[in-house]
């Protein structure tokens, strides 16, 4: 199957897998199948609005319930979404009580995943939170034990992991072998900066919370220490350098607002740039080899480049579920049909975890840090 070139000509490159083709919205479910019934824990992080438009937009999951602390929270997002007031709960206990749950997506403050994630194992459901997997190693240990004694799959949610750019990149830097072993890795993730404005300012007051999962080297160079370890093939790096810096301190008063992380591999070294300043959105990426480069500016772009030979811009095909978008892939795996791996998998997010812990003792001390062989 022929990839098509920005400028209109043909390549032909070796197919993705099954895994990494083209995108449909639609579920992967049989017609005979019930709807993956969905609760969602958690209504301060910015990402909930769009999981609720989208899962209501589906035949193939329900929304069961929403469990949130907050009085004044629940009352406005029934209102805004127009959810039935009887599917909002205070509590988790009262969620379960009330109704059967297949899967929870949680939408809290970072901190709060650990204790999502043992309620969900108590309780043998399957649980996604948004990225990252957790403010420490400490917690993300505890979240992993939980799960192995359960049973249960713990999954985490990053906007990048279904870019078909991405997938396109690594199978072609891993099955293809088109750029060589990989040298060098550059990530740049992030924006403008968190406000404080509506519609969820709750959003941007746990983001300037430390305690509470805030600053930007957990919002956004989590981003690229899910994408380095997963190109990496789940190699830990041999030490982390970072820094870390608060470039408007009137505006951040207790978090950085800029991350520059250096990883160190036996054969390669990954950059990861994260940062509220920048002068616009991105999330993109750069892997250079022996012999090329692949470069990801956007989600659904590629530009190849091998030898000498003039750089061939590419527009991969979108990925097909269940690996295209989130709530497809929430569902297969509560249905017990997919087994997670890749960027969402817990095992590529506890090194991804690793990694973030390092780079803020190395920001905290100034000194390099050595990432002992040691198990997770």
């Amino acid at each position: 199957m022929p990839l098509r070139l920005l400028s209109g000509s043909k390549i032909h490159l070796r197919l993705l897998p099954v895994a990494c083709a083209a995108l449909f919205f639609c579920s992967v479910a049989s017609a005979g199948d019930a709807p993956v019934r969905v609760a969602i824990v958690g209504l301060e992080h910015g990402h909930v609005g769009g999981f609720i438009t989208r899962v209501l937009a589906r035949q193939d999951v329900q929304l069961v319930g929403v469990v949130e602390a907050r009085r004044e929270l629940r009352e406005r997002d029934a209102r805004q979404y127009k959810l039935n007031p009887a599917l909002m709960f205070a509590r988790m206990e009262d969620l379960m009580a009330a109704t059967k749950v297949d899967a929870v997506a949680t939408f809290t403050n970072t901190f709060d995943h650990l204790k999502v994630v043992e309620s969900c194992a108590a309780l043998k459901i399957p649980v996604m939170m948004e990225k990252p997997l957790a403010v420490n190693m400490t917690h993300a240990r505890a979240m992993a034990a939980a799960a192995k004694r359960s049973g249960i799959h713990v999954i985490v949610n990053y906007e990048t992991t279904w870019y078909a750019g991405n997938h396109h990149a690594y199978a072609a830097i891993h099955q293809d072998k088109a750029i060589g072993e990989i040298r060098r890795i550059i990530v740049n993730d992030g924006h403008s900066g968190r406000g404080d404005t509506a519609p969820r300012p709750e959003f941007s007051q746990w983001l300037k919370d430390p305690a509470s999962g805030g600053g930007a080297l957990l919002d956004f160079a989590c981003y690229g220490a899910d994408l380095v370890t997963w190109l990496m093939r789940n190699e830990r790096p041999l030490s982390v350098v970072a820094t870390t810096q608060r470039l408007q301190p009137l505006k951040y008063l207790h978090v950085e607002d800029e991350a520059t992380l250096v990883l160190t591999y036996p054969k390669a070294v990954a950059l990861i740039q994260a940062s509220w300043n920048w002068p616009f959105a991105r999330k993109d990426m750069e892997v250079y080899g022996q012999r090329g480069s692949i470069l990801v500016p956007q989600k659904d772009i590629v530009r190849l480049r091998v030898g000498t030979a003039e750089e061939r811009v590419l527009t991969p095909a979108p990925l097909k579920a269940p690996h295209g978008d989130s709530i497809s892939y929430l569902a297969e795996i509560a249905r017990g049909r997919l087994q997670p791996e890749g960027l969402s998998s817990l095992e590529v997010n506890l090194i991804a975890t690793e990694i973030l812990d390092a780079a803020a003792e190395s920001a905290r001390t100034g000194k390099r840090v050595d990432l002992l062989p040691s198990k997770l």
